[in-house]
């Protein structure tokens, strides 16, 4: 008589984090390659397999409940990860993927840039090698199926400063046209992202701003200051004075605040409804007052409004008390009182000035 089998007794060997890795990687060239004709059942199955395994692999990054991640099961999840080309797969099929695998990729895809292996980010090396998987994910906000979620990749990729240069340098343009996208939640995340690349890297950034000035800010002032969008406005200005206000930027500021143009922008923000916007609009327009070497065409407009903002900061002040913007009121009053038309008589008046109720 045969003896029967025991059950469990040749259990199948657990998965290393290097195995996790490569099962995705080929789930995902299943999917790429079209399922090999596969339909019904054969499909969903292989789906939902791919399902599980985005699961085991975000658990490996960032643990469970009941236990921590291990250092050494990251690094070597990441080693795999990035070895062939398991996140170009993943990014070029995420369509294909249903509601939380996309939800679990795009929290790998987070961590995954955070891992260090030998002291190094590999995931920037990757990238650097692949900088047109910027371009795929820049263009998912095109596609609001898919929007949130490229976008949130792409905020995790531009945590490196050479891929943040890349897209800014090739895609920053873009992004005025996306922050007035009708669809308000694509519209609002990519005032996010644009947010991140024009405010994470410092040195990036002011190179960038210092050599593509004109049309930066042509584009800026044009869509985003004088957008008939009330939440436009309001976060465009405030993410002009963070801009303005770093000291990375100083050359940038120094000639945005020379600008009559720009002045007579801000003037007619400081005339808003909207207690946030002139507030907002208060921390920009300081720097004119503030600037020390005021282009006559600037001192033309600032005294011939004298007397109306005067009036308009005697009551100005924000909703809740504030030391620092009382104490910054008053500077730039005392810089507007102490303007006088002798200044004009010697430069002369250039235009007429915005007025400021």
């Amino acid at each position: 008589m045969v003896p029967k089998p025991v059950k469990g007794l040749f259990k199948s060997k657990p998965k290393t984090p290097a195995d996790v890795a490569r099962q995705t990687r080929d789930l995902l060239g299943y999917l790429d390659s079209g399922g090999n004709g596969d339909r019904g059942a054969k499909r969903e199955e292989k789906m939902a397999e791919l399902g599980k395994v985005l699961r085991e692999m975000k658990t490996n990054l960032y643990g469970s409940g009941e236990a921590e991640p291990v250092p050494e099961t990251c690094s070597q999840l990441t080693q795999e990860f990035f070895k062939a080309n398991t996140f170009r797969l993943l990014v070029t099929n995420l369509p294909k993927l249903d509601l939380e695998a996309r939800k679990d990729a795009t929290q790998v895809v987070a961590n995954l840039q955070r891992q260090q292996v030998q002291s190094r980010l590999i995931a920037c090396d990757y990238l650097e090698a692949n900088l047109d998987l910027m371009d795929i994910l820049v263009s998912g906000y095109d596609n609001s199926d898919i929007a949130l979620h490229y976008s949130s990749m792409l905020r995790d990729c531009i945590r490196h400063q050479s891929i943040a240069k890349y897209v800014l340098e090739n895609h920053l343009r873009k992004f005025f046209d996306y922050i007035q996208f009708p669809n308000f939640e694509v519209s609002s995340d990519a005032a996010v992202t644009f947010k991140e690349l024009l405010t994470r890297h410092k040195s990036t950034v002011a190179e960038f701003l210092s050599k593509n000035y004109e049309w930066f800010f042509e584009e800026f002032n044009k869509k985003l200051l004088e957008s008939t969008n009330y939440i436009t406005r309001r976060q465009s200005i405030k993410l002009l004075g963070d801009i303005l206000l770093d000291r990375s930027n100083s050359g940038v500021m120094v000639r945005y605040v020379s600008s009559k143009d720009n002045l007579r922008i801000l003037m007619n923000l400081l005339r808003e409804s909207s207690k946030s916007i002139q507030i907002e609009a208060f921390h920009v327009f300081k720097l004119f007052a503030a600037n020390q070497q005021k282009p006559p065409e600037i001192v033309s407009i600032l005294v011939a409004n004298q007397s109306k903002l005067l009036r308009l900061f005697s009551n100005f002040k924000p909703d809740k008390e504030d030391e620092q913007f009382e104490a910054d009121k008053a500077q730039v009053v005392r810089e507007i009182a102490a303007l006088n038309q002798e200044v004009i008589s010697i430069s002369g008046s250039n235009g007429s000035p915005a007025s400021v109720a």
